[in-house]
């Protein structure tokens, strides 16, 4: 076995390369330009030290540090490369006086950056996750846990499209946010509020900052604590972190930021974090879609009939509002009920995603138009539905978007 492919072997591992492995990196090349972005020229050395040409990895390990320094994965496969011509490799990074917690993670992320071109997602295919977007929302970012990558889509008329996906950084102790402090990021579905520019920031936030509005609601139910988690930016003297280097932000490289930052709008642009993304085919995605706006539709017409029982089968007995648990609210509404001599209810802006994870939960925002009587009140609201054990979509709560 020649020293470079041991190279390879020893950054990735066996189970990196598959039988096939030729074919699909020559497919991929070809597929995808290979430009001066540093995570491209870094996969095209890695393809090269993998195919014993040594030579073109390190011209072009040796472009990507002359372009980036600060891209302290690319320095250590370099020096390792360099070393390699020398004397045998067998461990990654052979530099001493770095700590080998300090090497484990550039390891890391240079192999979460080649195990996310070795088995590119299929882009004709839609994450589950992502049920009905509305035309306010141009953006939306789904961010892979497991795959360490954060995925921009395009509204194009209603279906949820793949332009762009980055490299990106999780806490330091994974997913599922429980606790202030626990350094894990939270699961589940977010909406960006603001943005923090440079200015006013330290600078382990890099080029910016956009909060997120976690605890949501959801999690507040659960008794879920801390704050401050934000997609962010990296240092000014480092390109990028590694998988898991994070208090719970999820940060990607300052180039990426700054690429991102044009198509995220406070308010409006969705954040959903998974473990593992689930995608299926576009026809699964349109008859999904169409299920879930006809209960939706079905709770709308139901609150017009004036009949509360039909308005209440609509919500679970677990049901919690702003103020109101289920018997309060269905005492208020019974003994509001006979008074209206009509309602009418518009529902537009709708969007709907899947919460990740096990349970089956669905989070709907819409714009509610509700006349009554003398009565008009126009609002954002926001529901969540559950599935219940019965096979019936519940609400489990609704309040107004502030």
């Amino acid at each position: 076995m020649k020293i470079y492919h041991l190279l390879f072997i020893v950054y990735l591992g066996h189970s990196a390369i598959p039988a096939n492995a030729g074919g699909l990196l020559a497919k991929t090349a070809s597929d995808q330009h290979l430009s001066t972005h540093p995570e491209k020229l870094l996969i095209n050395a890695i393809e090269n030290i993998q195919n014993n040409n040594t030579a073109q990895a390190l011209k072009d390990l040796r472009q990507l540090i002359t372009i980036n320094p600060n891209f302290k994965a690319a320095q250590l496969v370099y020096a390792d490369l360099m070393l390699a011509r020398a004397q045998e490799i067998t461990d990654f990074g052979n530099t001493p006086n770095v700590p080998f917690a300090r090497i484990t993670a550039l390891r890391d992320e240079v192999r979460a950056r080649w195990l996310n071109h070795k088995s590119p997602i299929d882009r004709n295919k839609i994450p589950a996750a992502l049920v009905k977007i509305t035309n306010t929302q141009d953006h939306i970012i789904v961010v892979d846990a497991s795959r360490s990558r954060l995925f921009l889509f395009k509204n194009q008329n209603g279906i949820p499209t793949v332009i762009k996906d980055f490299y990106a950084t999780i806490g330091k102790n994974g997913t599922g946010k429980q606790i202030q402090g626990d350094q894990k990021t939270p699961i589940g579905v977010y909406f960006v509020v603001d943005f923090i520019s440079p200015e006013t920031l330290p600078d382990r936030y890099g080029d910016g900052a956009f909060p997120i509005n976690y605890p949501n609601v959801w999690d507040q139910h659960h008794g879920r604590t801390g704050y401050g988690i934000w997609l962010h930016g990296t240092p000014s003297k480092t390109y990028s972190r590694p998988p898991k280097d994070s208090k719970g932000c999820v940060i990607v490289s300052n180039q990426d930021l700054n690429v991102l930052a044009p198509f995220i709008t406070k308010g409006r642009t969705p954040v959903i974090i998974a473990d593992s993304i689930h995608w299926i085919s576009k026809q699964a995605w349109q008859k999904r879609r169409v299920d879930y706006e006809a209960f939706v539709e079905t709770w709308r017409q139901d609150w017009e009939s004036l009949d509360v029982n039909l308005y209440l089968r609509h919500y679970s007995k677990a049901y919690i509002g702003p103020d109101k648990n289920y018997k309060l609210w269905a005492e208020y509404k019974r003994s509001a009920g006979p008074s209206k001599k009509f309602i009418k209810v518009n529902v537009t802006d709708i969007s709907m995603f899947l919460y990740p994870g096990k349970e089956q939960l669905l989070v709907i925002t819409f714009v509610q138009d509700y006349t009554r009587d003398h009565l008009h009140k126009k609002f954002t609201t926001r529901q969540y539905w559950r599935l219940e054990e019965d096979g019936h979509w519940r609400i489990i709560y609704e309040g107004a978007v502030t």
